[in-house]
């Protein structure tokens, strides 16, 4: 069998696994399976690229490559073993941007090999060079735009940047002027390829997905994360398509359609269009303290919080970022234990943009050991809790906000959410009366029937455990 059949193989081989981890990874009992499945397919993968290069490559260039892929992956393991839930969605934001750096990378490079050099002095046919180049404009500007805009993603996430977005005057203006001004130097760059309209090219694609990810809210972050997932997997493509690796145009397809498929989902789960995402706007900081809502909170300590439950005959708990923050996980989940060996009905119910990542409650939930089939989304369980005795909010807040469906005017209005406060009784879990991520304050902590309990989650929770 000769190099390039072998490798084929290996790559149609690493496909069906990158294929089968997408498929594991759509439920909770098979996700862990996936994940082996993906990383068997990149290790096919990474082996067949490096034994094929190492024919047709210097000693020096193979142990460079071979160095890389020790290095990336020493590096990649031990911020897996480091990074705690909390810090995982800029973690994924970051490597994001590693995807794209990579694309443009590859870009310049497929244009210091051909363009640079002029068609007579590479191998690609004289007739196809114009395809080449449409290839290189394209794979730059995608693997720039996400370059910056995961850059930019990360800033916010992990609190480097402010959450608010970025609202410059006519910003859907200078959006579209962007993907303007790409078409006509890619043009340009097709018609005569020049190392000026290359740093144009390039130039544009990273002020495009800086101001793109700038101009989004911090309520919207979750579809940014899996909206920049898409845009990594075309940029793989893109890089693909220059490099004539058909596992990268495949699996890059497959991670930008899985993408654009989930950021669509969750774009209808908050009753957004995916466009009024892009365009930004949403999310914005209203700055509306708790001495403009009406009502006064009340504040209960744990052991009234116990009695509560011990009289309850069904509880439903609303977990949020806050409760990732805290770690409560765990005490939650032997909270749900007791309970349940007392006879309370206990369910969990999840919003799809419930943290900072798509599934993120869920993982953590799942972390804990909580059964799978109490772990119900938004649209399972809203219906329920008007006839629920107690709702534990924990570390929720946009996501539970009323003013999404009583006020036109709220930033986040629109957006459906779980509907707590028809709930019998409603125990918000909070560290203060701060507003949300979303920066919206919530009238849902001065209702008659709503209770504060201020502190850490994981140790009222604990709290709560003890007087149980």
């Amino acid at each position: 069998m000769s190099p390039d059949t072998a490798a084929t193989a290996a790559y149609i081989v690493a496909a069906l696994l990158t294929v089968m981890s997408l498929a594991g990874l759509s439920k909770h009992e098979t996700a862990r399976n996936g994940v082996v499945y993906g990383i068997a397919g990149m290790t096919v993968a990474l082996v067949a690229t490096v034994v094929l290069a190492a024919d047709s490559l210097e000693a020096g260039a193979v142990a460079l490559m071979v160095a890389g892929f020790v290095i990336g992956g020493g590096v990649g393991l031990w911020r897996a073993r480091v990074v705690e839930m909390t810090g995982m969605p800029e973690l994924i934001a970051l490597l994001h941007s590693f995807v794209g750096l990579a694309a443009v990378l590859v870009g310049w490079n497929g244009y210091l090999e051909v363009e640079a050099v002029g068609a007579a002095q590479t191998t690609v046919a004289p007739e196809l060079v114009g395809i080449h180049s449409v290839e290189v404009g394209v794979g730059v500007f995608i693997g720039a735009v996400t370059f910056t805009g995961s850059i930019v993603a990360y800033g916010k996430l992990s609190g480097r940047m402010k959450s608010r977005p970025l609202t410059l005057p006519g910003k859907n203006a200078l959006n579209l002027g962007a993907l303007v001004a790409f078409a006509a130097l890619t043009v340009a760059f097709v018609l005569a390829p020049s190392l000026g309209v290359m740093i144009a090219i390039t130039a544009v694609a990273l002020a495009l997905g800086w101001h793109l990810v700038a101009s989004i809210g911090g309520g919207d972050m979750p579809v940014v994360v899996s909206m920049l997932n898409s845009y990594s997997g075309w940029a793989a493509a893109a890089s693909g398509f220059l490099l004539n690796n058909t596992l990268l145009i495949v699996t890059g397809a497959l991670v930008g359609s899985s993408g654009a498929y989930l950021s669509y989902v969750m774009c209808q789960a908050m009753n957004r269009s995916f466009l009024s995402v892009i365009a930004g706007g949403f999310g914005v900081e209203s700055g509306t303290a708790a001495a403009d809502v009406e009502g006064e909170h009340r504040e209960v300590q744990a052991d009234e919080v116990a009695e509560m439950l011990r009289e309850a005959s069904s509880v439903v708990i609303t977990p949020g970022y806050g409760m990732a923050v805290a770690q409560a996980q765990y005490p939650v989940a032997d909270l749900t234990r007791k309970l349940r060996d007392k006879g309370v009905e206990v369910r969990f119910g999840i919003h799809p943009v419930a943290g900072r990542l798509p599934g993120h409650m869920n993982v953590l939930l799942a972390e804990a050991k909580v059964p799978y089939d109490i772990v119900l989304e938004m649209d399972e369980i809203n219906d329920d809790l008007a006839s629920t005795s107690v709702v534990l909010v924990i570390g929720a807040n946009d996501t539970v906000n009323p003013a999404a469906m009583d006020d036109p005017g709220s930033p986040i209005a629109g957006m459906p959410v779980l509907r707590v406060w028809e709930a019998k009784n409603v125990v918000v879990f909070k560290r203060s009366m701060a507003v949300g991520y979303a920066g919206v304050q919530n009238p849902l902590f001065f209702r008659e029937n709503t209770s504060m309990i201020f502190g850490d989650a994981k140790k009222r929770v604990e709290d709560i455990l003890t007087a149980l």
